[in-house]
């Protein structure tokens, strides 16, 4: 088991995107690190849930519905966050995914293909993969950076992704999301310096969501085609486990272990990113 960071110990995350497969992970683990933990998603059930989870494990959390896309949505669960914890030390953009309408058919066609050409798709479809990733993220920072600067160890950690490192094929406007994740990471992280506010990201490889399910695995549970080919790319050949990103987001939250650490992208994927295929 990962061992207790104690200077993590009272502080506050929020964490937006709180109920996905990864995040959750995340903020269970905050919480088992003695943080409290404010998990933001649009739908308050789901992050309920988690909440739950860690309360029951004798941990402090509440669950908030916002839009990351509404800046007056997400100060109004800023309010609320500051009137039951009082105030905010990490702040984990979480919040974003995918749509099968900014998603192309298969990589070895360009048309007459089952599913979407590039040709095919719609504006608003890229446009909304785009903001939830990249805007969500961008009206967090700001709305919640505020506080942020009012603590005394401030982090952001974005959540990137392989895509936004080297562009998967079929997802085109998530991986010009997450690639802006990253600029962006890196801007704020200058930005900010001065002021005591580290900001990097965390770029998962390959790991089965709710979100990627239907790309990695067929209706009869076995691997995809496009599976088979991320884990030839992967010198670890396996898909990776939820817990193995906290070791990275610990290192990240603590200042006593990255004090001087900010403006990076630390890929926990695998070997995928290093890997050239030879």
């Amino acid at each position: 088991m990962i061992p207790v960071h104690g200077n993590l110990r009272g502080r506050v995350a929020v964490i937006t995107g709180g109920s996905g497969v990864l995040c959750s992970e995340m903020a269970r683990e905050l919480a088992r690190q003695g943080m409290k933990v404010a998990i933001i998603n649009l739908n308050k059930d789901k992050g309920q849930k988690v909440v739950d989870s860690i309360v029951s494990s004798g941990g402090e959390a509440m669950a908030i519905s916002a839009n990351v896309l509404e800046k007056q949505s997400l100060i109004a669960a800023r309010e609320e966050i500051l009137t039951q914890f009082g105030g905010v030390d990490l702040l984990i953009n979480g919040a974003g995914g995918n749509h099968p309408d900014a998603i192309t058919a298969p990589e070895e066609s360009v048309q007459e293909v089952e599913g979407k050409s590039f040709f095919d798709l719609e504006e608003r479809g890229f446009t909304n993969v785009f903001s939830l990733n990249f805007t969500g993220t961008f009206l967090a920072c700001q709305v919640f950076g505020q506080e942020l600067l009012k603590a005394q160890a401030p982090s952001i950690i974005n959540i990137s992704s392989m895509s936004g490192l080297t562009p998967l094929t079929k997802i085109p406007a998530y991986s010009a999301a997450k690639a802006s994740i990253n600029n962006f990471t890196e801007w704020l992280a200058v930005h900010f310096a001065q002021a005591g506010l580290r900001v990097n990201a965390i770029a998962p490889g390959f790991f089965i969501t709710t979100q990627n399910k239907d790309l990695l695995v067929d209706e009869k549970g076995e691997y995809t085609n496009r599976s088979k080919k991320i884990l030839a790319a992967t010198p670890m050949k396996k898909f990776g486990e939820p817990e193995q990103l906290l070791g990275a987001l610990l290192f990240l939250a603590d200042e006593a272990y990255s004090s001087f650490v900010t403006g990076t992208t630390i890929p926990v994927d695998g070997g995928f990113n290093a890997y050239s295929g030879v």
